[in-house]
């Protein structure tokens, strides 16, 4: 019976019913008196939220993880953020994998969807690339970490220490057990430690690039030219941003958060703030005490966020990319939306503006409800609200304010952020006949 009932599951729909799934586990186990340091069971709201954090890859907490939940409750956590990061799909086509089992054209299609590939010929092969790499750059990451963190944790402390937060920066996850020094402190400890903040970043940007990046890279090497238009539009959309958010950071923050610092500290804070809001959730100065332009800028870059097929959320860099481009061939009064010797394809746009125009009214929606509910600035409730649907995991402070309602609807945004919005929509019509007669066209004004 649960056989045929998930035969009639589309990809989209088997996505967002498997992620459910993991994060109620993930609740429940979340609740056992062995994972709190006091012993005591946590209440299903607080389980609920982070549990949805971790899974979705977001960082937003309710509880500190370093003071709150025990060594059982961290990995339980981590294993969300793997599961989550990776995709619960290509972690069964894995193990399916390793068992020898045959991997059946359904099951290609759901993989296919969940790493948002672009043709389901060699997905197997991705697949096995994805996990390669994924252990080869957390490792790397792990091993870096763990050389900084033992001198002052111990060998054991760092080790551990070393193994979570390079599994939590690939996944662009956002936690962290830095409440061994403040709760919900995260790296502002370590501000001006150049190799653990390059290394977060190193890890952030992998992760964030997309699998079909990866295996551009893999298969061409450093040869451009023969990247895929969708690779070469990610890699370049990403060098901007990551500078561009960077300098911008830089001036407007530099009489504020970044005032005292050393220029090299300047530099290093600067661009792991231009880095982290898309879409990793660490921070390494007080988020809370960024000025409104600082704030703003953090929340264009978080609903941005990183690349398709990604750990990371948001609305996607294509995304941007492709409605940039719609507006350029808008203005200049040319056919089509042209970029690298190449056209998009028809339905680019339709799509882009479907998920930006999701994303954005979703947003929206939810700030004007939490303010009305509980009276928070619109400027932080945006920031709190952005963050969640964009799974990032930063904060201005109003995360452990939220009353009961409050909590529900950013467990929701986490939820869908993770899932897609557009991909969370199609789940409720994907099975549905629509009539594909074509209506009399009629001119209207717009603009």
């Amino acid at each position: 019976m649960f056989t045929k009932f998930r035969n009639r599951l589309s990809g989209v729909q088997m996505i967002a019913l498997g992620f459910f799934l993991l994060i109620l586990g993930g609740a429940l186990l979340l609740m056992l008196p062995c994972s709190t340091r006091t012993g005591e069971n946590t209440g299903f709201i607080t389980a609920l939220f982070t549990a949805t954090s971790a899974t979705c890859v977001t960082g937003l907490i309710l509880a500190d993880t370093f003071t709150h939940w025990t060594l059982f409750g961290q990995l339980v956590i981590l294993a969300l953020i793997q599961v989550g990061g990776l995709g619960f799909i290509t972690i069964s086509v894995v193990i399916s994998l390793a068992l020898h089992k045959k991997i059946g054209l359904k099951a290609r299609g759901q993989l296919k969807d969940s790493v948002n590939a672009l043709q389901l010929g060699g997905i197997v092969k991705l697949t096995k690339h994805i996990l390669k790499g994924t252990l080869i750059f957390e490792g790397i990451g792990a091993v870096i970490l763990a050389a900084r963190f033992i001198p002052k944790m111990g060998i054991s402390t760092g080790i551990y220490y070393g193994i979570f937060h390079s599994i939590s920066a690939f996944c662009n996850a956002g936690f962290d057990l830095m409440g061994r020094y403040a709760p919900y402190s995260s790296f502002t400890a370590y501000a001006g430690d150049w190799i653990v903040n390059l290394t977060l970043i190193s890890l952030i940007l992998i992760g964030g690039l997309g699998f079909i990046v990866w295996e551009n890279i893999y298969v061409h090497k450093l040869n451009f030219r023969r990247y895929s238009l969708h690779s070469k539009m990610v890699l370049s959309a990403t060098i901007v941003l990551v500078i561009g958010g960077a300098a911008l950071f830089y001036i407007l923050e530099n009489g504020n958060v970044l005032a005292g610092m050393s220029i090299p500290d300047k530099i290093i804070c600067s661009l792991f703030s231009s880095v982290t809001p898309r879409t990793a959730g660490f921070n390494t100065v007080d988020t809370g005490a960024l000025t409104d332009a600082g704030k703003f800028l953090t929340v264009i870059l978080m609903f941005i966020g990183g690349c398709p097929g990604s750990t990371a959320g948001g609305v996607k860099v294509t995304t941007v990319f492709v409605l940039l481009l719609s507006l350029r061939s808008t203005l200049t009064r040319t056919k089509g939306c042209n970029i690298f010797g190449r056209r998009l394809e028809s339905d680019a746009v339709s799509k882009a503006s479907t998920v930006f125009f999701l994303n954005l009214s979703l947003g929206i929606a939810a700030a004007l409800i939490i303010c009305g509910l509980q009276g928070f600035t619109l400027a932080d409730t945006l920031f709190e609200v952005t963050s969640a649907i964009s799974t990032v995991g930063m904060t201005a402070g109003l995360t452990q304010k939220l009353n009961f309602v409050s909590k529900l609807i950013i467990i929701f945004l986490m939820y869908v952020g993770r899932v897609g919005s557009l991909s969370f929509a199609l789940s409720f019509t994907d099975h549905k006949k629509t009539s594909h007669i074509m209506q009399p066209a009629e001119p209207i004004n717009v603009g």
